[in-house]
């Protein structure tokens, strides 16, 4: 079970700034921007976006208007989207998620 799925069933805290039937979105324990939320599907039946695209793009599609709402709310609309694929790139929780960043950007790699 991953962490993610931990905090989904709320045996791991975590600060959630959003949540419905198909998305949960938590603060990240490790800030790389002034906004940094992670935006999770509550299913883990992907680990990483090319395979949520290729099986359940509606749910693709909810989880980047989950980071436009919260972008909305947070930083006037602005933000970047991150999606780590693959260790190499990052990647150390292999449960889909999404990073929504804004405001002054620290330069470095995003990691989880």
């Amino acid at each position: 079970m991953s962490v993610f799925s931990q905090i989904i069933d709320r045996s791991i805290p975590a600060t959630v700034v959003a949540e419905d039937d198909r998305v949960i979105a938590i603060e990240d324990i490790a800030p790389k921007a002034p906004v940094h939320v992670l935006v999770i599907p509550k299913t883990d039946a992907y680990a990483n976006v090319s395979e949520l695209a290729a099986g359940d793009p509606a749910l693709l599609a909810h989880v980047v208007a989950t980071a436009q709402r919260i972008a909305d709310e947070r930083a006037g609309g602005q933000f970047r989207l991150v999606f780590n694929t693959g260790e190499a790139a990052g990647q150390t929780v292999f449960h889909v998620h999404a990073h929504v960043l804004a405001g002054d950007l620290q330069e470095g790699t995003l990691a989880s």
